[in-house]
């Protein structure tokens, strides 16, 4: 993976799930979301962001979750993003 355009978020995590889900995924050698760094840098300031995007991805709403997750991953592969 390319690193970020903010290396000094990247390399300071703070303790708790997004450092550790980072951690685990970089040492299987898998891609993940690098927005991941930012929900590890400051957890509290971006709890909330975690939060909504649940809510919209899995929450009560016209489309299904399943649907809602395909243009998720579709529109991440647009933006050569991984999803």
């Amino acid at each position: 993976m390319e690193p970020m355009f903010l290396p000094a978020v990247e390399a300071n995590p703070a303790p708790g799930p997004y450092a550790h889900a980072i951690a685990a995924m970089a040492k299987g050698g898998g891609e993940y979301p690098q927005i991941w760094h930012l929900f590890a840098f400051k957890p509290h300031a971006t709890e909330h962001l975690a939060r909504f995007t649940q809510e919209i991805l899995h929450g009560e709403a016209p489309l299904s979750p399943g649907l809602r997750e395909l243009i998720a991953a579709f529109t991440s592969a647009r933006n050569h993003c991984p999803f």
